[in-house]
Formats: C-alpha cells, sequence, structure tokens
C-alpha cells in the first residue's frame, strides 16, 4: 500500500498526507479481499491475513470519514478495552468456586450464578469484540490466523461454561479463566500496537521537521505565505536558526546548515550562493535568500519518506518466511487443540477438562508474536537507516548484506574527495600561451558535472581566465568531450581514448602515482594535458579494513589509468584494482567476480558507486549501492542509497544489515520457540503432575509477543 505523499506542509489546520500515512509505517500492508471489510465496533481492526502487523490499514484511508480514527484511536480502543473487562473480571474472579477452593475462601451472594454468567457474557462480547470481528475478516480471505484462534479458544470456553451454569452440561465452568484470557489478550495487542506504533514514529518527526510557513520576497516585500503556496523560481528569505521550508539553491547569503536529521551528516555544512539546501534543514547564522527548485512531493524529503514507506511495505524473504510459519501454526493449533479434545474424552475424563485443554492448547499455541517478530524489526531498522544517511529501496538485498563477499567501490569521490586540483598543465603546441590553452579546456569542460571538469574550470576561476564561446558540444561518454573553439575542433579526452585511437602518449604525462591526466587534442593532434590530483578520503582506509576484518574482499574500479589506481589501491590495501575500465566496462567486472567461487560458493558482489554512470553495474551486482547521490535520491538501479559518500557508511550499512538479519532470527525463535514446549503441556503430557491453565497460556503467549517487542527495540543500540 502506497500513501502517496500529498503537501509538504505541516500546516495547523489538517495533518498534512504524510503524517497520516506515516501512521502505518511498520507495517507490512498487504492490500487483499480484505480491504473492503468494514467494521462495526470502532476497532478498526482487521487481521484479515496471517501478519499481525496488518492491523487493517484498508480501514484507515484517509478521508474516508475517519480522518483522525486511525492508529492512535485503535490502540486507545484496545485500551480501553482491556481496563473496562479487568473491572468487569474482579466480581466473575471473586465468585468463581475453582478460584475460591484454590485460594481458600467462601464467598456466597444472591444470584450468584445469574450475576458471574451476565458479566462474563459482557467480556466476552465488548472484550472479545476485535477477535471475533478480525476472525471473520479472516475467514471471508479463507486465511484462518491468530484471529480465528483467539475467537475459537474464548467462543468454546464461554459456550462451554454458560452450558454447564444452565446445566445443559455437567462439569465446572471457567468463566474466570476465560475473563483473565480475554483481559491478557487485549493487553497483550495493545502492548505489541504500541511498540509497532512507536517504530514508525521516528519519520513522522522527520515529517514534522516541515515548516508550515515561509517568508516569500518579492522585490521589497517580505510576505508570510503557506509553504504549499510557493511556486518554483520564488525566492525566500530563511533568517538564522530556522529551518529550510523548500528545497532550494542559495541566490544570496553565506550560512552554515545543519542537515543532520536528513543525511545523518553531524557537521553543519557552509552553503554559499549556488549551492542546493534541503527542506528540513537548520539554518545556522547566516541569513539566506533562497530560489525555490523543487515543489512539495518532489522535495527530498518526501521522496525519502515514499521510500522508507516503500522500503517498509516492501515483503522481505524473512517476513514471507514468518507468514508462512504462522500460517502452519495456526493449522497446528487448531488440530492439536481438536486432537486433545478427543483424546480427553476417549480416556474419559469429564468434558470441562477436555474442553479446559483443547481452549489452553489454542490460546498457547497463538502465534501473535510472529506477525509483529519481522515488520517490528522492519520498521526500526528503515526509520534508523534513513536518520542515518542510508535509504534502503530494496529490503532484501538489504538484509544479503550479510552474505556479501566482496565489495566494488567506484574510487572517484568514493574513496576519494572527487574534488580535484589541477596540478600541472603542459602546453605542447609551439605558438601557444598556457592561459589560452586553460581557458579552452575549462570552456569546453564547464558544461561537465564531472569532478575533473570541476577541478578544470575551478583553476581557470581561480586565474580569472576570459572562456571563449564554444560550438558544436558533444560528450564522449566515458572517454571525454569535444567542441568547436575559434574555429578549431577541440577534444579533451582520457588516456583510454588515446589508447583506442593509437594516439601517442607525451613521455612525461604521468609525474606521480596520485595523478589522473586528461589529455587535449586541437584538430586531432595532441596539444598538452593538466594533471589533476584528488585526495583520498580520511576515512576510507578504516572502512576497508573494517570490510576486509569481517571477511569481505574488497576491489576499485577506476576509469583513470593504472598509476593512480595502483598509488589509491597500495594506500589503502586494496585487495584488487581494475583501471582504465569505461561504465560499461564494470559490468563485467561485477559479473567476472560473481562468477568465481568465494568461501561460500559463488562470490555475493556488492557495487559502491554513483548512480548515475555506475546503473548497469549497480542493476547485475547482487547489492548496489548508490553514494554520493545527496539530494537526488532517484538513483534507480540502487537497493541502497547513501546520502553522503562517506566509505564508513558502507562498512556501517553492511554491520547494520547483520545486525537487522540476526534480529529478526532471533525474534523467529522467540515467536515460536517457547511453543515447542507450552503446546504439549497445554495439551496435559504431564497431567497430573503439571497442568498449564488457559490463563498461563495466555500469559506465555503475551509474553512471548512483548519479549519480541523489546528484542525489536534493541536494534536502536545498533544503529
Amino acid at each position: 500500500m502506497h500513501h502517496h505523499v500529498a503537501h509538504q506542509t505541516a500546516s495547523t489546520d489538517e495533518p498534512p498526507a504524510e503524517q497520516q500515512a506515516l501512521q502505518h509505517i511498520g507495517h507490512d500492508g498487504h492490500s487483499g479481499p480484505d480491504d473492503n471489510l468494514k467494521h462495526q465496533g470502532g476497532t478498526g481492526m482487521d487481521h484479515g491475513h496471517m501478519n499481525h502487523a496488518d492491523m487493517d490499514h484498508s480501514q484507515m484511508k484517509h478521508g474516508a470519514g475517519h480522518g483522525d480514527h486511525d492508529h492512535g484511536a485503535m490502540i486507545a480502543d484496545f485500551l480501553r478495552r482491556f481496563w473496562i473487562c479487568l473491572i468487569l473480571s474482579v466480581p466473575v474472579v471473586a465468585f468463581s468456586m475453582m478460584f475460591q477452593e484454590l485460594v481458600g475462601y467462601q464467598l456466597e451472594v444472591p444470584y450468584r450464578e445469574p450475576l458471574v454468567v451476565v458479566l462474563a457474557s459482557v467480556i466476552y462480547i465488548y472484550g472479545g469484540w476485535p477477535f471475533l470481528t478480525g476472525m471473520i475478516g479472516e475467514l471471508r480471505t479463507r486465511q484462518p490466523g491468530m484471529m480465528t484462534l483467539v475467537a475459537v479458544a474464548i467462543t468454546a470456553a464461554y459456550a462451554y461454561s454458560v452450558s454447564v451454569s444452565f446445566g445443559w452440561l455437567r462439569g465446572m465452568d471457567f468463566f474466570w479463566e476465560l475473563a483473565s484470557l480475554i483481559d491478557i489478550m487485549l493487553l497483550g495487542h495493545y502492548l505489541e500496537m504500541k511498540s509497532v506504533a512507536g517504530a514508525s514514529r521516528s519519520l513522522e518527526l522527520i515529517i514534522q521537521m516541515l515548516p508550515a510557513d515561509a517568508h516569500k520576497v518579492s522585490g521589497e516585500k517580505i510576505t508570510d505565505v503557506k509553504v504549499d503556496t510557493l511556486n518554483i523560481d520564488d525566492i525566500v528569505l530563511i533568517r538564522p536558526g530556522e529551518r529550510v521550508p523548500t528545497d532550494g539553491e542559495v541566490v544570496e547569503g553565506d550560512s552554515a546548515i545543519n542537515e543532520s536529521m536528513l543525511t545523518g551528516e553531524s557537521v553543519p555544512i557552509q552553503k554559499g550562493p549556488r549551492d542546493s539546501v534541503i527542506a528540513g534543514a537548520v539554518n545556522g547564522e547566516g541569513a539566506l535568500r533562497v530560489r525555490v527548485t523543487h515543489k512539495g512531493e518532489d522535495s527530498y524529503l518526501n521522496k525519502v519518506v515514499r521510500m522508507v514507506e516503500e522500503a517498509q511495505n516492501g515483503k522481505s524473504q524473512t517476513q514471507t518466511l514468518a507468514d508462512r510459519a504462522a500460517g502452519w501454526l495456526t493449522l497446528v493449533s487448531l488440530s492439536v487443540g481438536l486432537l486433545t479434545l478427543f483424546a480427553w474424552l476417549i480416556a474419559g475424563k469429564e468434558v470441562s477438562f477436555a474442553v479446559e485443554r483443547m481452549v489452553t492448547v489454542m490460546v498457547t499455541a497463538c502465534p501473535h508474536a510472529l506477525g509483529v517478530a519481522i515488520p517490528l524489526v522492519v520498521a526500526i531498522s528503515t526509520a534508523i537507516s534513513a536518520q542515518k544517511g542510508l535509504l534502503i529501496r530494496n529490503r532484501t538485498a538489504f538484509e544479503e548484506a550479510r552474505k556479501i563477499t566482496a565489495m566494488v567501490f567506484d574510487k572517484t569521490g568514493t574513496l576519494t574527495e572527487g574534488e580535484f586540483g589541477v596540478n600541472r598543465i603542459r602546453v605542447l603546441v609551439p605558438d601557444m600561451d598556457e592561459a589560452t590553452f586553460l581557458s579552452a579546456v575549462a570552456a569546453l569542460e564547464q558544461p561537465s558535472q564531472h569532478p575533473i571538469a570541476q577541478g578544470i574550470v575551478r583553476e581557470a576561476k581561480k586565474r580569472d581566465l576570459d572562456l571563449p564561446a564554444i560550438s558544436d558540444f558533444q560528450s564522449i561518454t566515458g572517454k571525454g568531450v569535444s567542441a568547436t573553439v575559434s574555429g578549431r575542433r577541440v577534444l579533451v579526452v582520457s588516456p583510454g581514448y588515446l589508447k583506442e585511437n593509437g594516439i601517442e602518449q607525451p613521455e612525461d604525462a604521468f609525474g606521480s602515482g596520485a595523478e589522473t591526466v586528461v589529455f587535449v587534442l586541437f584538430d586531432d593532434q595532441m596539444a598538452g594535458y593538466v594533471a589533476l590530483a584528488d585526495k583520498i578520503r580520511e576515512d576510507s582506509k578504516e572502512a576497508v579494513q573494517r570490510l576486509q576484518q569481517s571477511g569481505i574482499k574488497v576491489y576499485m574500479a577506476t576509469g583513470d589509468n593504472q598509476k593512480v589506481a595502483d598509488a589509491v589501491a597500495k594506500e589503502l590495501g586494496l585487495d584488487g584494482v581494475f583501471a582504465e575500465v569505461l561504465p560499461d566496462q564494470k559490468v563485467t567486472i561485477v559479473k567476472d567476480l560473481q562468477a568465481q567461487s568465494g568461501p561460500t560458493g559463488r562470490q555475493f558482489v556488492a557495487m559502491t558507486g554513483d548512480g548515475v554512470n555506475d546503473a548497469p553495474a549497480l542493476a547485475q551486482a547482487n547489492v548496489g549501492i548508490a553514494v554520493g547521490s545527496g539530494t537526488d535520491v532517484a538513483a534507480e538501479t540502487a537497493d541502497i542509497i547513501l546520502v553522503n559518500s562517506r566509505p564508513t557508511d558502507i562498512t556501517n550499512l553492511v554491520e547494520f544489515g547483520r545486525a537487522t538479519y540476526q534480529k529478526m532470527i532471533q525474534n523467529l525463535f522467540w515467536a515460536t520457540g517457547y511453543n515447542i514446549v507450552a503446546i504439549p503441556l497445554a495439551a496435559g503430557v504431564l497431567y497430573p503432575n503439571f497442568v498449564l491453565s488457559p490463563a498461563i497460556g495466555a500469559v506465555l503467549m503475551s509474553a512471548s509477543t512483548v519479549i519480541v517487542a523489546l528484542n525489536a527495540q534493541l536494534l536502536k543500540r545498533k544503529g
């Protein structure tokens, strides 16, 4: 279920669509035939599917008269039912003959029997209502699940006890067990829903960071307007300490901006004219005037929210496994329950004992914890990741990060800063000075976003050079650019282009190992070259070492020459290096690595690159990680997007992926493990030495759900 995000504003008159949409994060939304089920009784709960995290989102469609009657109201409804049933349970338990015998007191009141029947009936109908309607929903979709189990158990207990009270059957009623059972079920449900809702809060908080108003500048006048009325190219003023109301580009002013809640980058970033800013970031000391570049739904933050929502709704393999397990457990508990009933009746025990055993088995085996085991971990891990600048687009790829055996890094901007500085310029044409040469090269490189091109343009600006006009500009994919400058055809190309076209490289082109060199041809004649250097990032070494310590081989693929590649590889201690490769050749590198056998069969390869030119390789890799896309979260082919280009983020991602998977497995164990012991005890295998009562069975079931919820919360520590 994808709730499309409507407005960016958190205006006061109505909660924006995102806030409503985010109420659902952390639930695996299936939309199925149960989507059109309308519930009575206001619980809005439909367990039409196995997965407990569903909690009918079909009922919470926005604007369908439900407005705020959403998650919060459902949670409150369960709590209210719990308290009312708990109060009604006190007399039911106190008047119970069985309980009186147990505790050793006597309490006789007139009309005790009918009074207990009336109170128990209220508890059964009012407290059991969410379970009974849930069962109808599940049966309509032919997917009996937890609601069916609970409903069958409480109905059997209720029907049997009423029959005993009216004298139709001989035996002891167990109204007090029924009452305590319903109380515990309601409480367990309430706790579980609360923890699921808590997991999705972190993203709601991000959305609430968006200001509702902006200071719009028109000429000399500054007016306060609602953010959603802004149009592209409007100018807004952001005063010191205010939040940026919309994605935009600084046109005037200088200030440090804190984007930590968006990108996980804790250090404020200095912004000046032509720098982009993200809605929701906090402005520092200076005032900025910003031109609006994206409207509401296209803003970076909304894209992130939409992506996180899709990731949390996306089925991961582990969730499918949990759903299947819950389905089987439901069948097992229903059949073992009936089997227990018949076994005890055949063994000659009284009906009350046999029914109590059946009810206990069904309640104990209820796979509630299974329904919440995976969605909770998914909700928490996706939200933590988004706040740390990791956007997960493909759940399965994220969980499979634990299998990675080989990591291929793109060099420029990932392992290195991607900020090129010009080291040397060499002109090989006799009648040309360095300034003319550099201005021609810079004129060609100006339209390009490539880090090398930007480095050359920066150098020309530093020298205050006038750039000549160019025409017929063409980009030669992965190899360079060409254009006509003052009537001459000029090419700025990579060493690979020279090699392909059989042009000789000047001998002294490559001085130090870590330089990147581009060659300049005038009318197909070698005219000179520019040598640039790119610094290795501070945390690259740590990232590479941590990956290697966890048993992952680290490779680098770069379009740069072999000398630069070897120098970087040596400094970082890489396991292998591929130099002078074009973007389309990176696919082959990934394929070749995948074909090699690793320690556990085939290599499981992750590719890290910028989402634009490494797209085919990112798609080919088992896990594709796009980096440095900054505010451009539209890296379509990547499974995971890193908002910052920090190499340690990639290491954190792998480690966090492993931690997430471990939590899922632990939760599956906690959710099902107790059944192995509890179901036989509930069926009465140790009778007469030990018999598990229905209430204790319900406590065990609820406890396993709470353990699973708490265990999932522990993931925050890992984050």
